[in-house]
């Protein structure tokens, strides 16, 4: 069986190549992808080679796939699975599998990664019940259940403490004040939609971010008006600028007093440092962003450790039931993982936007491998149409969708970009 796929060979050195993938082991499956999108922890990959904690450091001889958010359905079933799996059967891959080496799809596999129009899930993701069913027929969503499993475990993975009692609480406090610092990214849309429909349900909300175009896309797509008449209030703030951020942002919570949880979205020390003055009591400040810089540090007041109960923590994916709540929720309505989209392409797409990654504006980027197709943001398809007027119906689709991408987008994509 022969894959196209897109290889990390070592730092800043992605290809996009044909090869032939080995025999199937019997407890082993071949996936055919159907969409997988990229996340900033492919690019870090990308740029740091064998440098980077998941990848293997013989990279440059044995290059790895890149992906590790990605859907599809089972091409074929190794001989020892046929009871667990079908052919045909629609799915996503958890890619944490929370190995001693950190390996996982996407980083550490030859033959293991969703950027591929083949690719084998081999027997150390089966042992991890790595496999998760996925009932619905738009594979961008599927995809895209990854992501939104990192911020549902970084939701669950916030505590908070009773003075005394030698259990912490898990989550952020329900109905408490949450602050969402540098959060008008993808990840940020993500985080702001699970706290306005999830289960803690914040009576206050802050997003803050620095870049306006971002924040006003933030305020379109989740505009505070969704909680009028609740008791609760999300507020967007654009922090550059303002003389005295913390005092802003602490004048929004119930007597000044700080947040009960903040989260940091952007590898800042500046707005670390930042976060550490919201702090209230027992507040719980969950850093989400992954430096790659291993000498990373910033100020933090640990008088507030003592004597308020302050306390860290930091997340990366997430467990398989937060996949799974993801895939609920999504099915449900309550969460629309398509928000996060601004670009989409076809396989050949991949080296270019990694190359490219910091200078390219947006969310998530979204590739079908079994299209041909430049890397085009959404907001860019209606100016393509006059070279290409297939761009104009993926215009007219998408705008008739408030500017989201949307399965009936996806379906035209493959239908006449393969």
């Amino acid at each position: 069986m022969k894959t196209r796929a897109v290889y990390i060979a070592g730092a800043h050195k992605a290809v996009l190549a044909e090869n032939d993938l080995p025999p199937l082991g019997p407890r082993e499956v071949l996936m055919k992808v159907a969409a997988s999108s990229m996340c900033y922890s492919t690019y870090k990959a990308y740029s740091l080679g064998a440098e980077h904690k998941r990848v293997p450091d013989d990279v440059a001889e044995h290059p790895v796939m890149t992906g590790h958010e990605f859907s599809g359905e089972i091409a074929e079933v190794g001989s020892g699975l046929t009871d667990r799996y079908q052919v045909g059967q629609r799915i996503v891959i958890q890619p944490a599998m929370g190995l001693p080496s950190g390996y996982s799809p996407g980083y550490s596999y030859p033959t293991y990664g969703g950027d591929a129009t083949y690719t084998i899930v081999p027997e150390i993701a089966i042992d991890k019940d790595a496999i998760l069913p996925y009932d619905g027929t738009y594979m961008a969503n599927g995809c895209l259940a990854e992501p939104l499993m990192c911020i549902i475990g970084a939701f669950h993975a916030s505590y908070h403490t009773t003075q005394y009692v030698y259990e912490h609480e898990m989550g952020i406090k329900r109905g408490g004040a949450l602050a969402l610092l540098g959060a008008a990214g993808p990840m940020g849309l993500a985080a702001v939609e699970y706290a306005l429909n999830g289960p803690y349900q914040p009576t206050l909300i802050i997003v803050t971010d620095i870049d306006q175009t971002r924040l006003d896309r933030a305020r379109r797509l989740l505009p505070p008006e969704r909680l009028e008449g609740t008791g609760r209030q999300l507020v967007y703030l654009n922090t550059a600028g303002c003389d005295d951020p913390v005092d802003l942002l602490r004048g929004h919570t119930p007597h000044g007093t700080g947040f009960d949880d903040i989260m940091v979205f952007a590898a800042s020390r500046p707005l670390l440092e930042m976060a550490d003055r919201l702090k209230g009591r027992d507040c719980c400040l969950n850093f989400f962003a992954g430096p790659t810089d291993k000498d990373f540090s910033a100020t933090f007041n640990f008088y507030d450790v003592h004597y308020e109960s302050a306390h860290v923590v930091g997340t990366s994916g997430g467990a398989r039931s937060d996949m799974l709540e993801a895939l609920q929720l999504t099915s449900q309505g309550k969460l629309n993982p398509s928000l996060m989209i601004t670009h989409v392409g076809g396989l050949d797409a991949v080296p270019h936007t990694l190359e490219h990654y910091q200078e390219i504006p947006g969310g998530k980027k979204l590739f079908y491998p079994w299209a041909t197709m430049p890397l085009v943001a959404l907001a860019d398809l209606r100016t393509k149409a006059a070279q290409d007027r297939r761009y104009a119906t993926l215009a007219d689709i998408v705008d008739a969708n408030d500017g989201i991408w949307c399965e009936e987008a996806e379906v035209f994509l493959l239908e006449n970009f393969s």
